[in-house]
């Protein structure tokens, strides 16, 4: 399910927000989603706010950029991030680093980055570690550009 894809910017839409979501923050014992129905129901079923999936689709396709409030806290929630990823005014740097570190630590814990990579990252020297930080930037541009 999870695509990696460049982190989403501050001034990003709701719709890009809420697909960055389901694609690199979905609760692992939610089970995979593979379509819109999917999605609503398990957002329905861990929060108790009944949500459809053509709300879904106009989150995720961006035909509904101003949702109730109620939505928003079922999808914060959900995905277990604060309300302020949405837009509320909030700092959003320390935000995109706590959910930056949230899919870090869910890869971890599914195996997709084994745990001792990232004690071996840990260990190394200053210099090492902007030789590794270098090439990690210049892996994500080269897959950006594979997959635009």
């Amino acid at each position: 399910m999870r695509h990696h894809a460049e982190e989403v910017s501050p001034g990003a839409s709701l719709a890009e927000k809420v697909e960055w979501l389901i694609q690199n923050l979905w609760p692992a014992d939610a089970g995979p989603p593979r379509n819109n129905v999917e999605t609503a129901a398990a957002i329905a079923h861990a929060t108790g706010e009944d949500i459809s999936s053509t709300t879904v689709w106009k989150l995720r396709t961006g035909r509904q950029e101003n949702p109730q409030l109620k939505t928003l806290t079922a999808l914060a929630t959900f995905f277990a991030v604060p309300i302020g990823y949405f837009g509320f005014p909030v700092e959003s740097e320390p935000i995109r680093d706590d959910l930056t570190l949230t899919a870090l630590r869910r890869d971890v814990q599914h195996g997709v980055i084994r745990p001792e990579v990232l004690r071996a990252l840990v260990d190394l020297s200053p210099e090492a570690r902007w030789v590794v930080d270098e090439m990690i930037l210049a892996a994500a541009e080269a897959d950006r550009e594979r997959h635009a």
